[in-house]
């Protein structure tokens, strides 16, 4: 039989095609789970900072005017709070013009 036979060449050429085939998807794979990893912590990270804004700004009301803003259109008109609400949904629950207001941030799915 003869040494340098095509087939066998033919077979070691398509293995070595598969092989690094098999290697790219499953390193895409990987690099498309770790972006929406980072995609969602981020989220996250920006649901848990437009809270904190929010809550830092009517404080920050209460101090200058004395009272709590009666309204979220009130909090960001006066101090420029601003967010996507199409990602995330406030809600601002009056409990008396002394009394901290209940805010909450929900991120939509």
């Amino acid at each position: 039989m003869n040494r340098f036979c095509s087939k066998h060449r033919k077979t070691h050429i398509l293995r070595r095609i598969l092989s690094a085939a098999a290697v790219l998807i499953f390193s895409m794979a990987l690099f498309l789970y770790g972006i929406s990893s980072v995609s969602e912590s981020a989220d996250k990270s920006y649901a848990e900072s437009l809270q904190q804004a929010l809550t830092r700004s009517a404080v920050h009301c209460y101090a200058v005017e004395g009272k709590y803003p009666e309204s979220l259109s009130y909090l960001c008109d006066h101090y420029g709070i601003t967010w996507d609400p199409h990602k995330y949904t406030v809600d601002y629950e009056i409990i008396g013009s002394n009394l901290m207001p209940c805010i909450t941030v929900i991120p939509q799915s």
